[in-house]
């Protein structure tokens, strides 16, 4: 079992930035893709960014240019930097876990991810 637990998220002015963070609760052997997801209020669950075991990165359209992904495995942490968020970006974010299967493909809606965390909310205001 992996707990994943999120912190970071807030309130912020459109053109600001946050980092979100999502520490694992042990090393994450046997996890070889870790991702974000973000849901906003009668929207459908979406990938925003994604990362492998080996480095390589993926990102939604919508937030290319604008967030980062990355881990520090010495931490089992994963991050999410957000710069010049948008309205649009509002909404609860999650960090998951995938043991398996398809990395990118499956970071576009979060199938077979296995572990979740709880969520951290992020409000982008104009």
């Amino acid at each position: 079992q992996v707990q994943l637990v999120e912190s970071g998220g807030g309130s912020v002015q459109v053109g600001g930035s946050l980092r979100l963070s999502c520490a694992a609760s042990r090393y994450t052997y046997g996890i070889h893709c870790m991702a974000w997801f973000r849901q906003a209020p009668g929207k459908e669950r979406e990938g925003v960014a994604a990362i492998d075991s080996g480095g390589s990165t993926v990102y939604a359209d919508s937030v290319k240019g604008r967030f980062t992904i990355s881990q520090d495995n010495a931490k089992n942490t994963l991050y999410l930097q957000m710069n010049s968020l948008k309205p649009e970006d509002t909404a609860m974010y999650y960090c998951a876990a995938l043991e398996g299967g398809y990395c990118f493909a499956q970071s576009r809606t979060g199938s077979g991810f296995r572990y979740w965390g709880q969520g951290t909310q992020v409000t982008v205001s104009s």
